[in-house]
């Protein structure tokens, strides 16, 4: 989760909503990414998004059973469905999203087989939206 923090941090430095992700396969770090909607314009570049896409590339495979991802903020419904088409085999997130996140709707967008952990870090990740949304307003 510490790697997830710091590409949190490096989308925060570059104006972006400072969410990251990281996705780990046998111990290593196989994808790390963090939001860059604001710099390519694009709504759906959210951190797991592009995570999920480098980690398919690494591995040859559109399928993570075997890999967990990290990531500080509780996924979008968005990004729940693409985890659940990778058929990733563990999401581990800090934060909680209230209004935003795929918990709204239940653990049942993502994939049957996909463990679920939540919490790690929380203060941590959830002080990094609280305090890049107050410098906002």
């Amino acid at each position: 989760m510490r790697k997830a923090i710091e590409e949190a941090k490096l989308a925060e430095s570059m104006g972006e909503v400072p969410v990251g992700a990281v996705i780990i396969c046998d111990n290593q770090i196989i994808a790390r990414a963090h939001n860059l909607t604001e710099h390519l314009s694009d709504i759906t570049a959210h951190a797991e998004i592009l995570a999920i896409t480098a980690a398919s590339e690494f591995l040859g495979s559109k399928y993570l059973t075997d890999c967990t991802l990290y990531v500080s903020l509780e996924p979008c419904p968005m990004c729940a469905g693409a985890l659940a088409w990778s058929q990733i085999g563990r999401v581990v997130y800090g934060a909680g999203d209230d209004k935003r996140g795929f918990m709204r709707f239940g653990k049942e967008l993502l994939h049957p087989k996909t463990e679920l952990a939540f919490g790690l870090f929380h203060d941590e990740c959830a002080d990094l939206m609280k305090n890049f949304f107050k410098a906002r307003r």
